[in-house]
């Protein structure tokens, strides 16, 4: 038995979970919610939710070089995110938002705690994942 807690399976359900948990609210709040998505949140999605099958086909096959394309998409969906949150949160950066489709992209459905909206939801999605594949690709 295994005494590190984090082991690389671990570290890979986690990402899994993550990508999981990540695209389930974001369909809650699409079809749910009915919150409609602006163009940014759509690139996000396009970066998370691939990320839950592969992930859990890495997961089955035990192919802990995956966390290579994961770091990928991960970081390409977190600068995404990060954009946002930008967007939607500093002054400066709304008057250059770009011109979305039928939604804003400042537009902010939620507000919890004053400062957790939905791309701050997902950018630590995709931190979780960042993480959890640097430590596979380090162990």
């Amino acid at each position: 038995m295994r005494n590190n807690i984090l082991s690389k399976d671990n570290a890979l359900f986690v990402s899994w979970a993550a990508s999981l948990v990540a695209t389930i609210g974001s369909l809650f709040f699409s079809e749910v919610q009915k919150y409609i998505p602006c163009e940014l949140c759509w690139y996000q999605r396009i970066f998370m939710y691939p990320l839950v099958i592969l992930l859990g086909i890495a997961i089955i096959k035990k192919d802990y070089l995956f966390a290579r394309y994961s770091i990928a998409m991960s970081s390409i969906g977190g600068l995404i995110s990060f954009y946002h949150i930008l967007i939607q949160k500093v002054p400066a950066f709304q008057s250059a938002s770009p011109s979305c489709t039928i939604i804003p992209c400042t537009t902010t459905y939620i507000n919890w705690f004053g400062f957790i909206s939905i791309p701050v939801l997902a950018f630590i999605a995709f931190t979780t994942i960042f993480i959890m594949s640097i430590f596979i690709l380090k162990k």
